[in-house]
């Protein structure tokens, strides 16, 4: 009791959603590495449309209380359903890009509404 008290929400939610991944049967991204294939889980914290050589691309921050990686959807302007706060489930092969883990047109799941905290 006294350890939860003593904890930021912050680190709270993000052994929350540590929990959640280890639940799901997912990697935490920490633990990915280039050209593995992975299934990972956790938060969408930005959403963005930033185009790439030319093409469409939207991007958006998966945080799973690990660490983070970016997943891309390229040729995509938008996704229903693709917004900051909302929970998925994301597989695909990794790829690292200027020093950061992608996930590029990932099979993906969102999570049911009711369950982001």
């Amino acid at each position: 009791m006294i350890e939860r008290l003593s904890t930021s929400q912050e680190e709270l939610h993000s052994a929350e959603l540590q929990e959640d991944a280890e639940a799901a049967g997912c990697t935490r991204i920490c633990d990915c590495h280039d050209r593995q294939i992975v299934k990972v889980t956790g938060t969408l914290r930005t959403v963005t449309l930033r185009p790439r050589a030319g093409v469409p691309a939207l991007e958006a921050e998966l945080f799973d209380g690990s660490a983070a990686l970016d997943v891309v959807w390229l040729g995509r302007r938008s996704i229903v359903g693709i917004e900051p706060g909302r929970r998925m489930i994301a597989s695909g092969r990794i790829a690292m890009s200027h020093g950061r883990r992608v996930l590029f047109n990932p099979k993906y799941e969102l999570r049911p509404l009711g369950q982001e905290h």
